[in-house]
């Protein structure tokens, strides 16, 4: 950073609430019922989705969804207490390098992590290019190049984790 640059807003790097500490309750039961060697797969919703979806549905205009994102950014805790059902439930929402630590803490090796959503989430005419052989290839080709980049995970809504058994 330059240092005429002023210093990115401070986040919780807490990894967790206190009730999520250690393994959580689907990770221990990912171990008791994978056998050694196996795999599991498990989807994240990141920290930063909620951003994505209040400005692609308009839903930061409302204070009351812009208090939810910032609290969703600064610790990670989605606590949506308006009853309105198209701003979420109440859930744990994660930093990307949050989610290989969850699953090694339950036993498991991390073999991939990927952003579900990837670059095609921006493409207004998605449809148009997934019908397309030709253009969805591309597509295909774009998203493998850049699915694993530790830079990106952030600019999911979701991210998947494939861990295995040690």
């Amino acid at each position: 950073m330059r240092q005429d640059q002023p210093a990115a807003p401070e986040r919780s790097r807490e990894r967790a609430p206190p009730s999520r500490r250690g393994p959580s309750s689907a990770g221990r039961e990912a171990y008791r019922v994978v056998r050694p060697g196996g795999v599991v797969a498990a989807a994240a919703i990141s920290r930063f989705a909620s951003t994505y979806d209040g400005l692609l549905r308009g839903f930061l205009e409302d204070p009351r969804f812009e208090e939810i994102v910032e609290r969703d950014v600064r610790e990670g805790q989605h606590r949506n207490s308006t009853g309105r059902s198209e701003w979420f439930t109440t859930a744990y929402v994660h930093l990307p390098e949050e989610v290989p630590d969850e699953v090694i803490e339950a036993g498991f090796e991390v073999e991939a992590l990927v952003g579900i959503e990837g670059p095609a989430w921006v493409l207004p005419d998605l449809d148009s290019w997934l019908e397309d052989p030709p253009r969805r290839s591309k597509l295909q080709d774009a998203i493998r190049q850049v699915e694993t980049e530790p830079s990106l995970l952030g600019a999911t809504a979701h991210i998947l984790v494939v861990g295995r058994r040690r």
